[in-house]
């Protein structure tokens, strides 16, 4: 299992890569630095995309890390198949790169919230839920100002038809709309949501739940079993 390698992304103003590398690294992965500015992947075998303010959420949130010369190389990367998770900015920058549809907008409060929160877990069959039971509540961080989850109504019955919200809240914390925490791509490599499962991995830091460690042992198992 050590043998799997999942990159890590750092942009500048990325406030979450360490946390990831160390969940990472909690299920038996290596956890892999890679720079906004390579054009370089490093032969991983997945890449997570983790949360901050990338570039000062310049523009748009995400907007300026999409152009990234690394984003040259994870696009098409996705595209083909290499399981990619975004949280938070990462889920940003992944609708704004189009591997994910929708946008990330203002919270309906217009204020930031951090807290924990209640989500529920809608589908196993992607990189990085398999490890979960359809329908399992659990608890993970969010703090945010922009994520509410918007789309067009043709995209959100889309998304519904083909099972592609992964998590949803369960008492929205933000204004999306129906109720969206996460979703992925249709085939099901490509997980974006905005709590922060990073962060809910070790009870020793003060996590209300460590329910955020099955992301990380879903995508091992996935890599393992290739």
């Amino acid at each position: 299992m050590s043998a799997a390698r999942v990159g890590v992304v750092t942009f500048p103003g990325t406030l979450d890569d360490q946390d990831a590398a160390r969940a990472v690294g909690l299920v038996g992965a290596q956890a892999v630095p890679l720079w906004h500015a390579d054009h370089d992947l490093k032969g991983v075998d997945a890449v997570f995309l983790p949360g901050g303010f990338s570039y000062g959420d310049y523009l748009r949130c995400g907007a300026i890390s999409r152009f990234a010369p690394l984003m040259e190389e994870l696009i098409p990367a996705a595209r083909a198949g290499l399981p990619v998770l975004g949280t938070c900015n990462g889920f940003q920058i992944l609708c704004e790169a189009h591997l994910l549809p929708g946008a990330l907008t203002r919270n309906g409060s217009l204020h930031y919230v951090c807290r924990d929160q209640r989500v529920r877990i809608e589908q196993t069959d992607t990189a990085w839920t398999g490890s979960f039971t359809a329908g399992q509540e659990i608890v993970l961080p969010i703090k945010h100002g922009e994520g509410r989850y918007v789309a067009a109504e043709d995209t959100l019955a889309a998304l519904e038809a083909n099972g592609q919200v992964v998590v949803r809240y369960l008492g929205n914390p933000n204004g999306s709309l129906n109720d969206i925490a996460g979703i992925r791509n249709e085939a099901g490599n490509v997980v974006g949501l905005m709590p922060h499962p990073e962060h809910a991995v070790e009870e020793l830091v003060g996590a209300p739940s460590t329910d955020g460690l099955g992301f990380f042992t879903s995508v091992l198992k996935k890599l393992v079993n290739a």
